[in-house]
């Protein structure tokens, strides 16, 4: 069976920049979204446009899908998450091991670690429901979807900080838990980025909610780490 040529679905050239195919999904998934046109929406288009936009909005994935193309190549493996998990663990790891005297290793670790991750965490954890209800007042409004976007783009700043000041010691041994509570929670907060921006691309309020949920996963986990916080100080 042949195989569907995903820069024709999108209606862009092969050698488009991340951001043409970026605005050509986006164009499209708004053009062919039941909520916004329903005398031409189309359920097959849309799941044609998202699977092209699946391997051509992703680096990797699109360079295995033209590879695969160019020499005829098995098809491009869905990428995941496991790899980048898997190599923040080691990291975690490799960040217990300290040397350092206990309590002033502990001190440490909480100002340079603890309160600005959790600082940043409260930022970004804090205001999406404030900015969801704005959205809602029209999703399809190009500049409510501009200010959400924004708002994306200052959320993966803080994130950026905060794992930033989670890798920049290791923890203490007796807050190991705590350290790990954080750790998920992070990864948490960026998954649900990741879902929120996706939604911006093709309207579909399945990334949205499913979003807030590693959101709401990401609070609790917070609230876990101040917990095991209390036992430890």
């Amino acid at each position: 069976m042949t195989r569907e040529n995903y820069y024709q679905t999108l209606g862009i050239d092969p050698q488009a920049t991340p951001a043409q195919i970026k605005q050509a999904y986006r164009r499209l998934a708004k053009q062919f979204h039941p909520d916004r046109n329903r005398g031409n929406g189309s359920h097959e288009q849309i799941i044609r446009i998202n699977a092209a936009y699946e391997i051509l909005g992703d680096p990797e994935q699109r360079q295995n899908y033209d590879r695969a193309r160019v020499f005829g190549g098995s098809r491009a493996s869905k990428g995941d998450r496991q790899q980048r998990t898997a190599n923040a663990q080691r990291s975690y790891h490799e960040y217990r091991q300290s040397t350092r005297d206990p309590d002033e290793h502990l001190q440490q670790w909480l100002k340079q670690v603890y309160r600005p991750v959790n600082h940043f965490l409260a930022r970004i954890l804090s205001s999406l429901d404030d900015e969801i209800d704005e959205l809602a007042a029209d999703p399809f409004d190009d500049e409510l979807l501009g200010n959400f976007q924004e708002y994306l783009d200052i959320c993966r700043n803080f994130l950026a900080k905060a794992q930033h000041s989670f890798r920049s010691m290791p923890n203490p041994s007796n807050v190991a838990g705590v350290a790990a509570h954080l750790y998920h929670c992070l990864n948490q907060v960026g998954d649900g980025i990741d879902e929120l921006e996706f939604f911006t691309f093709n309207y579909d309020e399945h990334y949205l909610h499913r979003g807030q949920e590693l959101f709401r996963i990401a609070a609790g986990l917070r609230r876990e780490a101040h917990a095991a916080m209390k036992q430890v100080w």
